[in-house]
């Protein structure tokens, strides 16, 4: 009788690798990140983590996947999902999991360092600092204080919201249920928001792109936002229609905006974005740490592979197919 087998596209650190040995008895390991060493195995796989696009290739056809295909579970190795080929996985059966929860850390940290550099005007300093130029830039605001309003409390609004407490913030979170959460003072639903955004000085994104958030912010959320206000998006970059937000930051509706998504990516060098002194840009990175791989298969893979090898419900990030996340 054949072993299971278990693909992980990429290349993991021995102690990851032991680890994913000792809870998969009986199961075939094929682990790289190079297809040379994948790809003759996807059709015998019983599980693949770390999905990629010419697996879809090698698996699906125009009909979407075979009846008698072996897959049954697909680990994500991102949080979001949208690239993926949903549809059809739903139609087989296929499990799907995500690594919702590997970036609270990292993605936190970047919001704030979006928000203190805008704040403290640091990217303005740093074009003075290339030209030689002592110059005070207009520095006035501070974070301590403020309202910071969170769309998407999932871990990384949750996490973004205790740093927020830590500079004395008011915190409004925003998602679908509008369960109280912990280091929220006030929850809502997305159907409150613009009766909210005016009391925002930050508005932050960490929400999944579905057809319910798909271009939730245009030209009417910025306009209720105050002249004072910030935008950060490190969600997707079709939560936000970008000609109206690049209009916004022009005429100065927002005061600016830290992004690290975009509606195409990379973002073309023709973008007006590049241009705005009121904007800082990262290149979707902001969930980078050098924790990751370690997350995703200890916080993650191992506990849902346990689960799944006894015939189990996966207990972490088992995405529903009709919410789309």
């Amino acid at each position: 009788m054949s072993s299971r087998k278990i693909i992980i596209t990429q290349d993991l650190d021995q102690v990851l690798i032991d680890l994913v040995n000792e809870n998969a008895p009986g199961c075939e390991l094929i682990i790289g990140k190079d297809r040379e060493i994948w790809g003759d195995h996807v059709k015998d796989a019983e599980i693949i983590a770390g999905w990629k696009g010419k697996i879809a290739k090698d698996l699906l056809s125009g009909n979407g996947f075979s009846s008698d295909t072996k897959l049954r579970w697909v680990q994500s190795w991102t949080a979001g999902i949208n690239s993926l080929p949903l549809k059809e996985l739903k139609e087989s059966g296929i499990l799907l999991t995500t690594a919702n929860g590997v970036h609270s850390f990292p993605i936190s940290e970047t919001i704030f360092a979006f928000m203190l550099g805008l704040t403290r005007k640091i990217p303005a300093y740093i074009r003075n600092q290339q030209s030689k130029t002592w110059n005070h830039s207009g520095l006035k605001h501070e974070i301590h204080g403020k309202t910071i309003g969170i769309f998407g409390v999932g871990s990384i609004g949750k996490e973004t919201a205790k740093l927020s407490k830590a500079f004395g913030m008011k915190v409004l979170g925003f998602r679908r249920s509008g369960k109280p959460e912990e280091y929220v003072d006030q929850m809502y639903t997305l159907q409150e928001m613009n009766e909210v955004l005016p009391e925002c000085d930050y508005v932050v994104v960490t929400l999944p792109l579905t057809p319910e958030t798909h271009q939730l912010f245009g030209a009417k959320q910025f306009t209720l936002m105050k002249p004072s206000a910030f935008f950060i998006n490190i969600g997707r970059g079709d939560i936000a229609v970008e000609s109206e937000l690049v209009e916004a930051l022009q005429s100065k509706t927002i005061a600016g905006a830290g992004l690290d998504v975009f509606e195409q990516e990379p973002l073309s060098e023709n973008s007006p974005l590049w241009d705005l002194d009121n904007v800082i840009i990262t290149p979707h990175t902001s969930g980078s740490t050098e924790y990751y791989d370690k997350r995703v298969i200890e916080d993650i893979f191992i506990p849902n592979l346990r689960s799944y090898l006894k015939g189990e419900t996966l207990p972490i990030n088992l995405v529903d197919y009709d919410k789309g996340y």
